[in-house]
Formats: structure tokens, sequence, C-alpha cells
């Protein structure tokens, strides 16, 4: 009973804060996991020209990284953390209480916003810490805004790169 008013109250909160954006399948968490830490993130999508693998007479932005600020609010006014690219080029959230979680893709759904990165679920991996990211399991981003390349790039752009603004919500679970 615990665990079915918990997700009523999540689903509820979803309807509330975000309208009618259901949560896909595709990155639902199990329903034996309990959401943790709920964050906001302003920041950047890194992207860089180069030539398409599959066709290299053409030209695309490639994923670099993200850098993004978490904050505890949707008013972004109480710094956490950070989000960013770690050395093993796994995305990793840092929170100020020093814990430090990375993640690996399970899942992805598009974003209801079609100018938005998409939706994503990841496993937790590598914690560090002792702080509120120690013992995270799933990690899900959504709610996106923004964020993604844009669709053509040119010769003239190769090397180049570039910082796409996006927010997004990150959920933590264990």
């Amino acid at each position: 009973m615990k665990r079915f008013t918990y997700l009523v109250i999540l689903m509820l909160w979803a309807v509330v804060v975000h309208g009618q954006q259901a949560i896909p399948t595709a990155v639902a968490v199990p329903t034996n996991n309990a959401i943790i830490l709920h964050v906001y993130a302003r920041g950047v999508q890194i992207y860089q020209c180069t030539q398409d693998i599959k066709d290299t007479s053409h030209y695309v932005w490639t994923f670099r990284e993200p850098q993004a600020t978490l904050f505890s609010s949707a008013d972004y006014t109480h710094e956490v953390g950070k989000h960013y690219l770690n050395t093993t080029k796994n995305p990793t959230w840092q929170l100020s209480d020093g814990s430090l979680i990375s993640g690996v893709k399970l899942q992805q759904a598009p974003s209801p916003d079609s100018d938005a990165i998409p939706w994503l679920l990841l496993r937790g991996v590598a914690p560090s810490g002792k702080g509120n990211l120690a013992n995270v399991v799933f990690i899900q981003r959504l709610y996106t805004h923004g964020g993604l390349a844009p669709k053509s790039a040119d010769q003239s752009q190769k090397g180049q790169t570039l910082q796409v603004p996006y927010t997004a919500e990150y959920l933590f679970y264990k």
C-alpha cells in the first residue's frame, strides 16, 4: 500500500508540475525503487562539428559533454552541485555534500518538447562519498528544454564547438 501511495503521489506531482507529461515506460524506474533526490539542472550541452562517419562529404554536430549547475529548486536559486562528463566519458553528478555518482544510459525516450534533448534512464555506477548520491541505483533525466544540436553543419564549421543551453530535472533513486 505504501508503494502504491508513493506512485500515486509521484504521478500527481508530474501532472501538477508538468501538465500532462507522463513518464514514458522506456525511462520509467522499476517500482521497487524510491526517489531519494530531485534536482534541477541549468547548463549547456557541448557539441563539436565533425565529418559524418557514414558520409564524409557531410558534417554533423557531435555531442562532446554536458556542463550544468544543479539546484535544489525550480527557481535555480540554491546551488547544490554540478553535472559533467568524467574522465571515463560517463555523465557524472557531484553534490556539495561530497557525494558523486556516474551513470550509464539504459534507455531513452523523446522529449515531448521537440526542440529538447531526450529523456533518459541511467544506471548509477561508481558512487563516491557518503552524501545523498552514495546509494543511487537509477537516474532519470526528465522535463528537458533545449540542448539539441543544430540539424545541419558545413565544412566551414569543422572543429568548432557549440554550447547549446538546456534545462532538465534529474531524479535519483535507491
